[in-house]
């Protein structure tokens, strides 16, 4: 089996992405040079460093603390694991908005109050892939239950945002790296993640299909929608849900879009198709 690079290799594969020096990238994420470049030959990175690059990669700080191996600081982990099952149902409404309707309901996400956290996150199926070597399949899956996606969940938010129909399970097999991290895969994976798939290729060395995938017209806004979420908790969330389906149900001047079947799990599946301005209005529940 394949070692798992280190992150000083995963951040030099990242900044040549990006086309950034070491010196360009410490002036960008003010750190010294000579930090980073302990980093780059193998150095475990502190938490304060990783807070520094995530705004100069214009990553998400968690999504450094996966790519690390490190465990993120208790404020930056989502609030309520329990709130997960209903991020899925609040994309399923959401998907059937018209951009400006999207951005309002992350408006009203952002003007709930922030809770206090009564106990530690820890995703269900966290344990069942601890279990594992590390690889990119895991990374990828803790990337999504950081944004209090299960297995389940993320299934069905690929199904929203990209058409892929897999099942709960299949999300689990990634993890464990029983099932192919494909270039298909991984392209659909950060359109969910709302990481730049450029970036995601450049840091698992896996190649980008020459085709990119399919992708709801508003994928960037959702993907920021379920991220905007990610600390509320289940009553807050299930909040903005109801105001999804009012926003929904209030918009007279949605067309009803044609629909693509797909087959997952044994069962035929309708995934809205981008005929009009509202995007994928099909139901994507699993």
């Amino acid at each position: 089996m394949t070692e798992y690079p280190t992150f000083g290799v995963l951040l030099a594969r990242l900044s040549f992405q990006r086309q950034l020096s070491p010196a360009a990238l410490s002036g960008l994420a003010k750190v010294s040079e000579s930090e980073l470049q302990n980093v780059f030959a193998g150095a475990k990175p502190s938490s304060s460093l990783l807070l520094r690059l995530a705004p100069a990669l214009n990553w998400h700080d968690v999504d450094l603390f996966v790519l690390a191996g490190m465990s993120m600081p208790d404020e930056l982990a989502p609030l309520d694991d329990e709130a997960g099952s209903w991020v899925a149902s609040l994309v399923n409404q959401a998907v059937g908005l018209r951009p400006e309707l999207i951005d309002r309901v992350r408006r009203f996400a952002w003007s709930l109050p922030q809770r206090s956290r009564t106990r530690p996150f820890l995703p269900k199926p966290y344990e069942q892939y601890e279990q594992h070597e590390p690889g990119f399949g895991v990374v990828l899956v803790r990337m999504l239950a950081n944004r209090n996606l299960n297995w389940q969940a993320a299934a069905k938010t690929l199904l929203c945002l990209t058409g892929l129909g897999l099942s709960g399970a299949t999300i689990g097999q990634i993890a464990r790296g029983s099932k192919e991290l494909t270039p298909d895969l991984l392209a659909r994976l950060a359109t969910v993640l709302g990481i730049p798939s450029g970036d995601l290729a450049a840091v698992t060395g896996i190649d980008l299909p020459e085709e990119p995938p399919p992708a709801h017209p508003a994928a960037a806004e959702l993907a920021g929608l379920i991220w905007d979420v990610r600390r509320l908790t289940t009553g807050q969330v299930r909040q903005v849900l109801d105001e999804a389906m009012s926003l929904r149900q209030s918009d007279r001047f949605r067309q009803t879009p044609a629909t693509l079947t797909v087959q997952c799990c044994g069962q035929r599946l309708d995934w809205g198709s981008p005929m009009d301005r509202s995007g994928f209005g099909g139901d994507c529940s699993l």
